[in-house]
Parts: structure tokens; sequence; C-alpha cells
């Protein structure tokens, strides 16, 4: 099917998939987690997911040689109106690093209840972002995703895509606790696959949702992704996971201005799409936050 939409992989990029999956395979020989973490699972992902993000999105990533073969906690602008960003990251460092890994995306709340979902993202590494599951996971050496904006991050309506909300502090706890190291992480592009939409939130939580995201469009468009993996960051020594949060809010910030500064040059850098709709929609958002 992906072949007739014009999303075949290359035989080269067939020939990488199956060694990544080998090398995959050979890694994950005897790991077992609590929540169901299925090879056979993140296989069929992989068919699927990896010609998507080749040819479809056509994800660019920088600053893999950042990631070293250790456990770290990947902290994560969310952004795109849908979790697709967690999908692609995950990707890239099962694609583009090495060796390759899966991440264990943290996902909300809402999103683990979900009864196919749910399972289908236990099995393919994400789970519940509790504090303790993913102090499982790294005690266990193995790498996390979290996305400190929570479902701000990606309800965002036109006229602020690109603003990033504040972090919360968990995060950072859990890096103190487990003394991993942090990889700040930025997605760039995402933004557009919904380039024209505003938030209902009101109905979104009638629907039990955290908001109801209506959009000129109803699949993500193809705009190009580029993913930028920073350098680890230490966290310090003199400082504990029950420290106060006015100790630890200093570190947050510094996390949220590297990944600011990441966004800044990233959207200088990043691929033209849809440029000649810009001024249009532009003009659209300005009108509207004059009614």
């Amino acid at each position: 099917m992906l072949d007739h939409l014009g999303l075949g992989l290359s035989d080269e990029d067939k020939a990488h998939k199956k060694l990544v999956f080998q090398k995959l395979q050979e890694h994950y020989r005897d790991y077992r987690d609590p929540w169901g973490f299925n090879l056979e699972t993140v296989e069929k992902a992989l068919d699927v997911l990896y010609p998507i993000y080749n040819n479809y999105f056509k994800v660019r990533v920088f600053g893999a040689e950042n990631i070293k073969d250790e456990p770290y906690i990947f902290v994560s602008n969310h952004t795109g109106q849908i979790p697709i960003d967690g999908a692609l990251i995950t990707m890239a460092t099962a694609m583009e690093t090495e060796p390759p890994r899966i991440l264990h995306s943290m996902v909300e709340r809402f999103m683990a209840k979900f009864p196919f979902l749910g399972d289908f993202s236990a099995q393919t590494g994400s789970i519940l972002g509790d504090r303790e599951n993913c102090k499982w996971l790294l005690n266990n050496k193995e790498s996390i995703l979290v996305f400190p904006e929570g479902v701000r991050g990606i309800s965002k309506s036109t006229s602020h895509f690109y603003e990033l909300q504040q972090f919360t502090n968990g995060f950072y706890r859990i890096a103190l606790s487990t003394k991993t190291k942090i990889v700040p992480v930025t997605v760039v592009g995402a933004e557009e696959m919904f380039p024209l939409v505003v938030h209902a939130r009101k109905a979104g939580r009638a629907l039990g949702l955290p908001t109801l995201p209506i959009s000129a469009n109803l699949f993500p468009l193809p705009s190009p992704i580029d993913i930028y993996f920073g350098e680890p960051i230490e966290v310090p020594e003199d400082l504990d996971s029950e420290a106060m949060d006015k100790d630890i809010r200093p570190k947050v910030y510094e996390i949220e201005n590297v990944i600011k500064e990441q966004l800044r040059l990233g959207i200088e850098n990043k691929r033209p799409f849809l440029e000649p709709l810009k001024k249009p929609l532009e003009s659209l958002i300005k009108l509207k936050d004059l009614l």
C-alpha cells in the first residue's frame, strides 16, 4: 500500500531497516518490562512508520552523534496538534543513532486508557508518564522521552505556533533521583502539519479530552520535519530529588532555554513548505484576532 502511495523504501533503506532491527533484537533479547513491550509489534510499527518518517515527513536529524550508549532522559518540545512528534523522535533514535534504541515515550493518562492505542503504545515502548515507571526504566538502562509542556504543547492555535510552554519540574526530579543525563530535543516543522487550527476547549472537555482541535485539514500535511538532539546535560551532584522547587526551577529554565535557542535556529533553517499560502493564512489569523 505504501508503495502505491509513493512512500516505498529504496533497497538501501530496506537494508538499513533490516540491520537496525537485527541490532534491536540483540539488544532486547532478554529484556522484559511490566507493560508488555513486544519486539514483534515494534517490527510491524517500523514497517509502517519508517516509510512515513523517511519519505512523507522527510525527517532530518541533527546531533545524533551526541547520543552515546547509555540511558538518557530525552526532553522535547511538544508540537503538531497530534502526538506524532513522539513517534518521529523514537524513529530517529532507532534509525539514526548507534547503537539503535527504542525510546520509552511517556504518554498522557487519557491516551493510555484507549483500548487499542493504549495496548499498542505499551507494546512499542510507550508507557503512562508515572514517576515510578520512569525510574524503573532508567534503572534498567533504558531511555525515556518526556514532554514537560504536556498537552499544552500541542494544544496551540495557529497564532501561537512554536511558543514553548513552561516546563513542569517532574522530569528534573527523576533525573536527580537516578543521576541520569538529560538530552534536550527540538522538533521543527510539525506545526505546519496543521497550518490553520483553533482549539475548542469546552467541546473537548465535554468529550473527555483536554481540548478539541478544529483544523482546515483532517490529516497531517507532509511538512518536512527537523529533529535536533542537543548535547547531554548532567544534573548537579549537590542537588537531590527532594529539593525545593525554587532550587530546581532555575535548572529547568536552563533546559527550556536550550530548546528555545534550538527552536530559533531550527525555524531559521527549516525547509520551505506551503510558502504561497503563508501570507493569506497570516491575514486570516490577524483578522480572527481582531474579531
